[in-house]
């Protein structure tokens, strides 16, 4: 059938048509300061960072084009390595301890049981603390003469004297953990615990009804009905892990011996204190290059779990 022009069929189409084309160009105005924020404060600074990586950018002078010497130049800095190690170290150490304490907690508070609001809301309460203010208060905690740590510590018996835990970097080292973890593992906890609270009851009630034991309906139910709430908790543990400044900056300043050194503490070493802002911006550009392959993972998780 042709439809012309003047037929009731298309006079009734063209309003429908010029509605909708006013609504796409409604939602985009909707979106417009969306996209603007995200163009001047993510798009347009990336750029401009490519660009410093590929010049010698020094605080005062001019710039001057080196290609990609910064970028070759990282691959010889010690310090650099040293630093990606550190953190590499670290973040293995930190997501793993916030994990071993997150999941228990998240089952436990997943139970209905008196008090269980109670619990949720105190395990959850150290995260409303800022980072650096935690560091700081931690700071407070492990000072020699005014802290409550050495005290406790010589009380049950661990130290003969007043412990110094940020003098040494063992003693440095896991009580960063330690913070970090109080700090953190309640946002994990509640992650889980979504994850376990999307877990259908007819499933876990069958599987006990069949006569599986606690372990196997974790095992075989919990887990795998999970993966996609474990890896978004993954990924946000890691790379809040890669880009650790604070609890480092505050409590540390990177000591002892330099040996606390994380990658983006290198880089703000290079960029704010040797004024090498061109060598910190291509430090910068390779470490958002590992933040992106750490999401390009977790793309890939969620896609696996969708084929299967």
């Amino acid at each position: 059938m042709t439809i012309t022009a003047a037929s009731p069929l298309a006079t009734a189409t063209a309003p429908r048509l010029r509605g909708s084309a006013r609504r796409q160009w409604l939602g985009l105005l909707y979106i417009a300061p969306a996209v603007a924020l995200v163009i001047v404060f993510f798009i347009a600074p990336v750029v401009f960072t490519v660009w410093m990586s590929f010049h010698n950018w020094p605080l005062l002078g001019s710039p001057s084009w080196i290609g990609l010497g910064n970028y070759t130049r990282m691959l010889t800095d010690n310090r650099f390595l040293s630093a990606l190690s550190f953190t590499g170290y670290y973040t293995v150490i930190v997501t793993i301890a916030i994990f071993a304490l997150a999941f228990p907690l998240a089952l436990f508070v997943e139970r209905e049981r008196r008090g269980v609001g109670a619990y949720r809301t105190i395990f959850f309460m150290p995260v409303v603390v800022g980072l650096a203010t935690a560091s700081l208060l931690w700071v407070w905690l492990a000072n020699v003469d005014s802290g409550l740590f050495s005290p406790i510590l010589r009380m049950f018996g661990v130290t003969g004297r007043s412990a110094n835990l940020l003098a040494t970097f063992d003693g440095a080292f896991w009580t960063i953990i330690v913070m970090v973890v109080w700090k953190i593992v309640g946002f994990t906890m509640i992650i889980l615990l979504t994850g376990l609270q999307s877990i259908p009851t007819d499933l876990i009630e069958a599987a006990r009804i069949d006569g599986a034991t606690a372990w196997q309906r974790f095992r075989m139910i919990t887990l795998p009905l999970m993966r996609r709430t474990l890896a978004l908790a993954l990924i946000l543990s890691v790379t809040g892990s890669v880009l650790a400044f604070d609890q480092f900056y505050i409590m540390t300043s990177g000591g002892p011996q330099n040996r606390m050194i994380s990658v983006v503490y290198y880089i703000f070493n290079q960029s704010f204190v040797s004024f090498q802002l061109g060598y910190g911006s291509a430090l910068s550009i390779a470490l958002l290059g590992i933040l992106v392959a750490l999401s390009v993972i977790q793309l890939w998780l969620l896609r696996e779990d969708e084929d299967k």
